[in-house]
């Protein structure tokens, strides 16, 4: 798939387009891509995703925290996964966000050569969204373009969501989570030292350098994948303060212990963890004692989970 990194170095022809921010890229995503990919190359044209980082919310209103469901290199490889010929991602601005709704799809069209645009059923460009689908139906009139609708995805009559996906997390859902994206739901970061309490228990963890963007599953234990390069482990994963302890971090910390892993450390490797089930919520336990018992029980119980979903992530309630 060709990457470009804005519109203005982008000069395409014959394109059937679709339009959005794509966090998560989830089932509703998918839809779209898959059928504008497949139909787009039965007409002999190419598929065209332009998407936009950063997301408007954080710049038309305020800085985000502990939002994006994807980075833009995860969002960039499931979106290829799909077929997808190019993908520009776009610098959004407040620039941007005041560009006149022709002025744009003119862009739009002069530099994409676009032939089909794809949106929802619900999509609107341009200062003051004024090109909402019946302005981009005459606009195609003028500049030789149609416009393609499309309906949202359901879940249990539900609309397939990125803002409905992050209050699964804020949840803890993992499942229903799981459901939304098609997927488990994955956080990667560089490992970093933390401060040596697991390996002085003898349950040696890795911590994951986040920063504070990526949306986090509510606080409490989970059963994860966790995958380095070509190789992937059972692991069970806390996320949170640690309140057992004095010298509480000040935001949520990612750690995860590996079972049956037998190897040295890997400090500055990047570390993928794949979501599958909370165990339980974040508590305060009375002293170490309490919590290393409690830390053997999880343990426990995940390789259960991960015994039972050997063959994947997925049970028989999901899709």
């Amino acid at each position: 798939m060709q990457q470009l990194p804005s519109l203005q170095g982008a000069q395409l022809s014959k394109t059937w387009l679709t339009i959005g921010v794509f966090d998560g890229v989830h089932l509703g995503h998918q839809k779209i891509l898959k059928d504008l990919t497949a139909a787009a190359h039965a007409h002999g044209a190419a598929a065209v995703v332009l998407s936009f980082f950063p997301h408007p919310v954080e710049v038309l209103h305020a800085p985000v925290h502990y939002f994006y469901l994807s980075s833009p290199a995860g969002k960039a490889e499931h979106i290829a996964a799909l077929g997808v010929d190019t993908l520009i991602t776009q610098p959004f601005s407040p620039a941007l966000a005041h560009t006149p709704a022709r002025d744009f799809v003119y862009l739009l069209s002069s530099r994409l050569g676009m032939q089909q645009l794809w949106v929802g059923h619900d999509f609107a460009l341009g200062h003051n969204r004024a090109g909402n689908i019946p302005a981009l139906i005459e606009f195609g009139k003028e500049m030789n373009f149609t416009v393609h609708p499309v309906d949202p995805v359901r879940l249990n009559g539900e609309i397939v969501s990125s803002s409905r996906i992050r209050a699964l997390l804020g949840e803890g859902n993992m499942d229903e989570t799981a459901r939304f994206l098609g997927r488990p739901y994955s956080l990667d970061g560089e490992v970093t030292g933390g401060a040596g309490r697991g390996r002085g228990l003898g349950i040696p963890t890795a911590n994951l350098a986040l920063g504070d963007k990526r949306a986090l599953p509510a606080s409490g234990v989970y059963v994860t994948w966790a995958t380095l390069g070509n190789r992937r482990w059972g692991s069970v994963t806390n996320i949170g303060v640690r309140p057992t302890f004095v010298d509480q971090p000040a935001a949520p910390v990612v750690e995860t212990h590996l079972l049956d892993y037998d190897g040295g450390g890997f400090y500055g490797e990047i570390l993928r963890l794949d979501f599958i089930t909370r165990l339980r919520a974040e508590q305060k336990f009375s002293g170490v004692d309490e919590l290393l018992a409690q830390i053997h029980r999880d343990i426990a119980a995940g390789r259960l989970v991960l015994a039972a979903r050997a063959d994947g992530w997925w049970d028989e309630t999901l899709p």
